[in-house]
């Protein structure tokens, strides 16, 4: 399995590297010594707590969706000419922008600072890694 520092550890979860030191004294998080002397924890176990930590946006009461990809954030741009629209929302570290009708803009009475729910559903997700320093040698 693959072996992360604290740093890289905190950033995955969204978290300061204190948060993941006191998680690791508390015995939320496994860790050791790598070669180099550096705590490291398990790049699996991280994945699990993060799953365990996420809190999906709930959906008003009897409404079911397929979708299981939805991201809380706030509108940070708006464009929008006579027929479409750009909408930018910032959820969390992440930035997604979704096209959509200007009616659309309009009935959902989006603007700037509006908490939205971004909800993807495809068939086509590209998954990317880094090389680390030891597979590259």
């Amino acid at each position: 399995m693959p072996k992360l520092r604290v740093r890289d550890a905190a950033m995955h979860l969204g978290v300061s590297d204190d948060t993941v030191r006191r998680w690791i004294d508390r015995g939320l998080l496994e860790s050791s010594v790598d070669d180099t002397g550096r705590i490291v924890v398990d790049g699996y176990e991280v994945a699990l707590v993060a799953r365990q930590h996420a809190a999906p946006p709930t959906l008003p009461d009897g409404l079911a969706s397929s979708a299981r990809n939805r991201f809380v954030g706030l509108v940070t741009d708006i464009r929008t000419d006579h027929v479409m629209a750009q909408v930018e929302l910032q959820c969390g570290p992440f930035r997604v922008v979704s096209l959509l009708s200007s009616e659309a803009v309009r009935d959902l009475g989006l603007e700037l600072g509006s908490p939205a729910v971004a909800t993807i559903k495809s068939t086509n997700v590209v998954v990317e890694t880094v090389k680390t320093d030891e597979e590259m040698l």
